[in-house]
């Protein structure tokens, strides 16, 4: 069996009395996409400084942290694993008043490419990127997914086996977010990179193999998407009513099962949801103003795992449920 391109051991990172991650362990596979998730304030930026090598490890020697990449150690072999490594940060990186192939060149210098090896790496970097007609072209003037493109380039550029992305969607619109994800599928099947990001959107995450769930600092879920969906069960249902705290009660004895209350709605899962939504408006007649009906989403994940929702209900009703009806009640 071959050795992971990343393995995170017991890693524990703190802000003064703050603690960032607590105790936090798992592998990236190589040729995996694998997708930290989680809310603000949740570790993974934490996490992406340190496996980028932009913070130290902290010391401690009781239970050390440790950090490999590619069996390499953060810690012990920075230099060699920032050779290994390609880094695209949230916040933009290029220079405005340089052009995009400007920009490559910088970049290869710094990274100890020359002459005819540095113009035919960044040439292929703008070719495997649709990047070619704008190599001319001042970055101010791009818009922002072609900007994005040249980030990536410009992280690709030295040959990197493994990829390291802070939310990469950052600023873009859902067709360049569409284009991204094409370019990352391509050089991973091209190229067999291995590419680590961080995201706080759902549906980005949705399209990891695998994920790694973080908050407040600790590992609360680890598996495909997939895998972690079905661990939540069937169908999950989200009620509003007037009395939310009573009708729950009300809902737990009739029904049973663990019945939520969360940002002011009922919640409850049950692997029959669309039976259960008639008998609901049946059995409380009046209470129920409506019954969202939907199959588990990631979200559904978290909530399970941690008892919160994942984003606000305003962020909430600017991303729909997948999959979901809505059966409306009293209004």
């Amino acid at each position: 069996m071959s050795s992971p391109a990343v393995d995170i051991r017991r890693v524990t990172h703190r802000y003064g009395s703050r603690t960032a991650l607590d105790d936090v362990s798992f592998t990236v596979a190589e040729g995996e996409i694998f997708g930290l998730l989680g809310p603000n304030g949740g570790g993974k930026t934490t996490l992406f400084r340190l496996l980028s090598t932009l913070i130290p490890l902290q010391p401690d020697a009781l239970r050390p942290s440790e950090i490999e990449v590619l069996g390499l150690s953060v810690a012990r072999q920075t230099h060699e694993v920032r050779r290994q490594i390609g880094v695209v940060f949230q916040a933009p990186s290029l220079d405005k008043k340089l052009t995009v192939a400007e920009n490559l060149r910088h970049q290869g210098r710094l990274y100890g490419l020359t002459g005819a090896t540095l113009q035919t790496r960044a040439d292929e970097m703008l070719e495997r990127l649709s990047l070619s007609d704008r190599r001319d072209e001042r970055c101010e003037t791009l818009s922002g997914g072609l900007r994005r493109r040249v980030e990536l380039a410009k992280g690709l550029l030295h040959n990197p086996r493994v990829l390291i992305l802070d939310e990469p969607s950052t600023g873009l619109d859902p067709g360049a977010r569409a284009d991204l994800w094409d370019y990352l599928r391509t050089i991973r099947r091209e190229q067999g990179v291995t590419i680590v990001l961080t995201t706080h959107l759902l549906e980005e995450a949705d399209k990891a193999d695998r994920l790694a769930i973080l908050d407040q600092g600790k590992l609360v879920a680890l598996d495909t998407p997939d895998r972690l969906r079905a661990e939540v069960g069937g169908d999950t249902l989200t009620i509003e009513a007037d009395d939310v705290d009573g009708l729950a009660e009300r809902i737990r004895n009739r029904f049973g099962g663990d019945v939520q209350t969360l940002d002011g709605r009922v919640r409850l899962e049950r692997p029959d949801g669309h039976r259960l939504v008639a008998q609901l408006v049946e059995a409380f007649p009046g209470e129920v103003r409506s019954v969202m009906l939907g199959k588990p989403t990631l979200e559904d994940v978290f909530i399970a795992r941690t008892g919160r929702r994942f984003v606000s209900a305003e962020e909430r009703e600017a991303v729909p449920m997948r999959g979901a009806a809505v059966v409306g009640g009293r209004r």
